[in-house]
């Protein structure tokens, strides 16, 4: 079944996978030689078309190729990529004004977001929020508030973990290649400790976030000092280290260790929150309020936008003028937000995430079952993944992942991968795609492994 989704500027984009030219046609095939011509070789490419339009849950290249979409452009478009709302609000902004700086001529918008995350984050405390551009922004100004509100220095952060790729948070970030390699050095007063990541820890997952967590505050205590800490930030769901979900359990040992030393807890919800998990946060599952929250990504419906929202206290440490930037909440982002904001709740994404996992997740344990390259299925709601691995063992299989990737791009399916080992496949899919793309995009997965 075919169904068409709005297109501001242009005609209905149908709901269809639809294969015209190899991949990559030769429209896409001329722009990447332009590209290559005047775009650093840093700027990597993962599928190597050209987007024309976008929608739903599919992409169309410039050769009229159709693509489903199990990516998002990274967790961003979780509303689709030209949602109603956003395109309204934010149209409605730039026919007013597109930058006055809020930090020279504050608007509205800028303090309606800070209501909605007010509402919105978890914990009824009386909550504050400075807006910024990105993801890394938004962890670096939260360890800058910490420093600030607790008189301290240290920061720990997770194996396994991303934050960003700004020198502080490269530091912050587990993965050498490609985020920190040759980039050094980095920001000192920076510890790393294991997390509970069940599918790889040694003895077993049935002990892990007993054992991670007593070894996390062990090397805390003995190599770091917890007057010393002025912050432990940490990702509810580890995205770029592989959609890992730390074992039940630990994550609130964590919070409770943070809270009963003077710690400030962090959580990093830039690719989790939003919905993207079946709840607003992911940190929600467990029942965690931690005292800052950064989040970016699903936030505007793919305009930039960043925030740190936390305690009112906490957030109130730094001084006037300490936390800013030029283009920080800009109006149209803003307004991009609301209009998000507005579509996750009349359309109740969270809801539609875990409708996106009841019909996806069954599947891939079934290909789990008769795939012995797929170690792991995992995941919640719409940020699912599987772990591939050197069949009969648990060793990382990086290279079965990227050929993976790309027979399915061949098909017309559009995926990412990750991980610290580079060897897991995320699925990222709008929250707003139909029942029959997902269902296809699992045919066109499950062909593709049957071939490799």
């Amino acid at each position: 079944m075919t169904t068409m989704t709005d297109t501001p500027g242009g005609p209905s984009l149908p709901q269809e996978r639809r294969l015209v030219t190899e991949v990559p046609g030769p429209k896409s095939q001329e722009l990447m030689g332009r590209k290559r011509s005047t775009v650093a070789d840093g700027v990597g490419t993962v599928m190597p078309v050209f987007a024309r339009r976008a929608g739903g849950g599919v992409l169309e290249d410039v050769d009229g190729n159709s693509f489903i979409d199990f990516g998002s452009g990274i967790a961003v478009t979780s509303v689709g990529n030209s949602a109603e709302a956003v395109v309204r609000r934010a149209t409605a902004q730039l026919e007013s004004f597109t930058h006055t700086c809020a930090m020279v001529t504050p608007y509205e918008p800028y303090v309606e977001v800070c209501e909605e995350l007010a509402r919105l984050t978890p914990g009824d405390h009386a909550k504050k929020s400075a807006l910024f551009n990105s993801g890394a922004e938004a962890v670096e100004n939260a360890v800058k508030i910490a420093r600030v509100h607790t008189k301290r220095q240290a920061v720990v952060v997770f194996d396994h973990g991303y934050h960003g790729r700004t020198n502080l948070t490269m530091a912050l970030t587990s993965k050498d290649m490609p985020y920190k390699h040759g980039f050094g050095p980095f920001a000192p007063e920076i510890y790393r400790v294991p997390v509970a990541y069940p599918f790889r820890w040694l003895t077993g997952p049935e002990n892990c976030a007993e054992e991670a967590a007593a070894q996390a505050i062990d090397q805390i205590t003995k190599q770091v000092g917890v007057d010393n800490v002025a912050a432990v930030v940490i990702e509810p769901v580890l995205g770029e280290g592989g959609f890992i979900e730390p074992a039940k359990g630990f994550l609130p040992r964590i919070a409770e260790f943070a809270r009963e030393n003077g710690i400030v807890f962090v959580a990093d919800e830039i690719q989790s929150g939003f919905c993207r998990t079946g709840q607003w946060f992911a940190c929600e599952d467990e029942g965690i309020v931690p005292d800052l929250i950064t989040t970016a990504k699903g936030i505007a419906g793919g305009l930039p936008l960043a925030a740190v929202t936390g305690r009112a206290e906490i957030m109130d440490a730094v001084h006037a003028g300490g936390l800013g930037g030029t283009y920080g909440g800009n109006p149209v982002a803003c307004a991009a937000a609301l209009g998000s904001i507005e579509t996750m709740r009349e359309q109740d994404l969270a809801g539609r995430a875990r409708r996106i996992e009841e019909v996806m997740k069954p599947r891939l344990q079934k290909m789990a079952e008769q795939y012995p390259v797929i170690g792991e299925v995992r995941g919640r709601g719409a940020m699912l993944a599987i772990e591939l691995v050197k069949p009969g063992t648990k060793d990382p299989h990086p290279e079965a992942t990227a050929a993976l990737a790309k027979a399915c791009h061949q098909e017309g399916l559009l995926v990412l991968t990750t991980g610290t080992y580079g060897n897991v496949m995320r699925f990222l899919p709008p929250l707003v795609i139909g029942e029959n793309l997902l269902e296809e995009g699992l045919d066109v997965l499950e062909g593709a492994l049957s071939r490799l």
